[in-house]
């Protein structure tokens, strides 16, 4: 534990609002002891929502590391056409994929006015 961010609770009593503006900083923690034992950690929300997502990533591809070993194999051997494309996936999952055939997007005429002027110079 670090000593700076450990507080007994009665201390984190009295400076409640300075623990909150200094977890704002990313990666920054409380833990709050009672009977010099940690009891809880105070932590932005941002973070927190940051470690939620992370362990449901965690749940969802449990063998991560692995899989991401094997992709690189696969790579370097050319086992990767046998893969889907992102297309294939899309419409498996039941999105909708944008026509191909088009060789264009639409921008903004605020856009083309100044690719225009930038050609023009």
């Amino acid at each position: 534990m670090n000593t700076k961010t450990t507080l007994p609770i009665s201390e984190a009593r009295t400076k409640i609002f300075k623990i909150v503006n200094e977890i704002q900083k990313t990666g920054s923690y409380y833990t709050i002891t009672e009977k010099g034992r940690p009891k809880a950690v105070i932590m932005s929300a941002e973070e927190f929502e940051s470690w939620q997502e992370t362990l449901e990533a965690q749940k969802m591809f449990p063998d991560l590391e692995k899989d991401i070993k094997q992709v690189h194999k696969d790579v370097k051997s050319g086992a990767y056409k046998n893969y889907p494309t992102l297309e294939e996936i899309l419409k498996e999952e039941g999105f909708l994929v944008a026509d191909k055939k088009r060789k264009y997007v639409s921008i903004s005429s605020q856009t083309k006015r100044k690719k225009a002027v930038k050609k023009i110079k």
